[in-house]
C-alpha cells in the first residue's frame, strides 16, 4: 500500500468510525429498546423520534439482536450487551407461536396480531432464518445456553416445515401451522407479497445461506453442514446466471422465471419476479465467501470466481459513472444484448452492501485497482447523499434521487441498523491500522481485525494460485 493510499484508508476509516459509533449506532440505541414491551420499537421520525405507531417485524426484531449483538464485541461496550440481550424474551415468549412452533412474521407492539401488510398469522421463511441469524450472533457474544437452544429450535422449524427433500431448497411462504402454500392450494393469502406465493426466490435462499452460516460458526453440527453446503451450491451453480447476475423467482424444480418474452405490460406488471437486483448480486458474493470459507472448503476456485464474476457484472452494469454509486434495477430484455437500467434509484442498504463487497474485493485482488477506486467513490457518494449529517442514520433512498427522502420515517419494518452497521463494522476492519483507537480500547478489536485477516488471506491465496495458473 502506498502512502497515498494508506492516508486515504486511515481517514476513511475514521469517518466509518464516527459515523458508526455516533451517527448510526448512538442514534438508535437505546431509543429502540422497548423497556415497556418487549422487543424493539419500529418506527423513527426523519429526526430520530419515537412514532405511534409501532409493529414488530422478525425480520427487523433479529437485525437489532444481530447489530447491538455484534456491536457489544466490536467495542467491548456491556450497554449494547445488554440491548441484545433485551431482545430474546419477546423473541421466544411473542414472536415464536408457541402452539405450532416457528416466528409469526409481524406482531403488534405488545406481541399480539397485526394487520400490517396483511401477513396476520403467516409465516415466511425469510423471517424465521433472520431469527436463527440474531440468535446465533447473540449466543456467540453472550454463550447463554437458552439462546443457542431457540435458535436450534428454530432451525429444526424451518427444516421440518419449509424445506424441498425433493428439489432441494426451501418454500418461502407457510401457515400458522407451518404448511407450505402457493397459488394453487386451498389457502389463499392477502398479504402484500402474495404475487410472490408459490414460487422459491433468491432472496429468502440468500438470507438461510447467511443464517445458517452464522448458526455453524456456533454450532458444528452436521446436518447444518451438510444444509449450509446445499444452500451454497445451490445459490451458486443454479441461482446465479451464466452472465453473473442472480435469477430472482423459481419454479420449484428450479426452473427460473421469467417474464422476457411476455408482452410489454405483463412484463412491467411483474417486474419484481423478474430484474437484476445488483445489490443483492455483490451482497451474495461476499455471502458466499464466507459460508465457503466457514466450512472450510480450502481450495474452493470455483466460489471465487463466480463470486467475483458477480461483482464485475454488477460494476459494468449498474454503477453511475456520473454521480457514482450503484443504480437500484436493471434488466436484459434480449439476453444476447446489453444489461439496461430500468430503475435508477439508489437505496441505503443497496450502497452500504456495496462498500463492504469493494473493499473486500480490493483486499483479495490489490492489484485490480478499480475495487478500491470504486469504493472511495462509492463511501463519498454515500457521504454526499445518503448520511443524514444533521439528524443521524441514513436516508431511506440518495437524495440526488429521491430528494423527498429528506423527511421520510428513519426506522421502519424494513429499516433497522443490519446493513449499514454490518458494512461499517466490516470495512473498519479491513482498514484499520495499530494506531487506530480501537486497538488500544478494545482488545478484542484485535481479534476480530486476525480473524478478518485469515479470512483475506484465504481467498487471497486462492485468488494467487488461479492468476499463477492462468500464466
Amino acid at each position: 500500500m502506498d502512502n497515498e493510499t494508506k492516508k486515504v484508508s486511515e481517514s476513511i476509516c475514521n469517518e466509518m468510525y464516527d459515523n458508526l459509533k455516533e451517527g448510526l449506532l448512538e442514534k438508535w440505541y437505546p431509543l429502540v429498546v422497548d423497556y415497556k414491551y418487549g422487543g424493539y420499537l419500529t418506527n423513527l421520525t426523519f429526526d430520530m423520534e419515537v412514532m405511534g405507531q409501532q409493529d414488530k417485524m422478525i425480520v427487523s426484531q433479529a437485525r437489532h439482536m444481530w447489530t447491538t449483538s455484534k456491536a457489544a464485541g466490536f467495542f467491548n461496550n456491556t450497554d449494547y450487551h445488554h440491548y441484545s440481550l433485551h431482545g430474546f424474551k419477546f423473541f421466544k415468549e411473542r414472536m415464536w407461536d408457541s402452539e405450532y412452533g416457528g416466528y409469526f412474521q409481524i406482531r403488534d407492539r405488545k406481541g399480539n396480531l397485526s394487520k400490517v401488510e396483511n401477513w396476520l398469522d403467516e409465516k415466511r421463511t425469510y423471517g424465521n432464518a433472520f431469527a436463527v441469524y440474531g440468535l446465533a450472533a447473540l449466543y456467540n457474544q453472550t454463550k447463554n445456553k437458552d439462546v443457542l437452544d431457540q435458535a436450534i429450535k428454530s432451525f429444526d422449524w424451518i427444516e421440518q416445515h419449509a424445506f424441498d427433500p425433493i428439489h432441494k431448497g426451501y418454500y418461502q411462504f407457510l401457515t400458522k401451522e407451518g404448511k407450505v402454500f402457493g397459488k394453487n392450494t386451498e389457502y389463499k393469502t392477502k398479504a402484500t407479497d402474495a404475487v410472490e406465493a408459490g414460487y422459491k426466490d433468491q432472496n429468502s435462499s440468500i438470507h438461510m445461506l447467511e443464517a445458517y452460516t452464522e448458526l455453524y460458526n456456533v454450532w458444528k453440527y452436521e446436518k447444518l453442514y451438510r444444509q449450509l453446503l446445499d444452500l451454497l451450491l445451490l445459490i451458486r451453480d443454479r441461482m446465479v446466471h451464466p452472465k453473473g447476475y442472480l435469477q430472482l423467482f423459481f419454479q420449484p424444480d428450479w426452473t427460473p422465471v421469467s417474464f422476457r418474452n411476455a408482452p410489454k405490460e405483463e412484463r412491467e406488471n411483474n417486474f419484481r419476479l423478474d430484474h437484476v437486483s445488483f445489490g443483492h448480486d455483490y451482497e451474495t458474493s461476499f455471502l458466499m465467501l464466507e459460508a465457503s470459507h466457514l466450512l472450510g472448503l480450502n481450495d474452493d476456485h470455483t466460489t471465487l470466481t463466480i463470486a467475483k464474476k458477480m461483482i464485475d457484472h454488477a460494476i459494468e452494469n449498474g454503477w453511475d459513472e456520473n454521480e457514482g454509486g450503484f443504480f437500484d434495477e436493471g434488466y436484459y430484455f434480449d439476453e444476447n444484448n446489453e444489461c439496461k437500467i430500468i430503475k435508477d434509484t439508489k437505496n441505503w442498504w443497496a450502497q452500504a452492501e456495496a462498500l463492504n463487497s469493494l473493499l473486500l474485493f480490493s483486499s483479495i485482488y490489490p492489484e485490480e485497482e478499480k475495487y478500491f477506486e470504486l469504493f472511495v467513490k462509492e463511501w463519498n457518494y454515500i457521504k454526499k447523499y445518503l448520511i443524514d449529517h444533521e439528524h443521524g442514520d441514513w436516508y431511506w433512498g440518495s437524495l440526488e434521487k429521491e430528494p423527498f427522502y429528506k423527511t421520510e420515517p428513519k426506522g421502519s419494518i424494513w429499516k433497522a441498523t443490519y446493513h449499514n452497521g454490518r458494512a461499517l463494522m466490516n470495512c473498519i476492519k479491513m482498514l484499520a491500522d495499530k494506531d487506530f483507537i480501537l486497538y488500544k480500547s478494545n482488545p478484542q478489536f484485535a481479534e476480530l481485525v486476525k480473524e478478518q485477516y485469515h479470512f483475506i488471506n484465504h481467498w487471497r491465496k486462492i485468488a494467487e494460485k488461479e492468476k499463477s495458473h492462468a500464466e
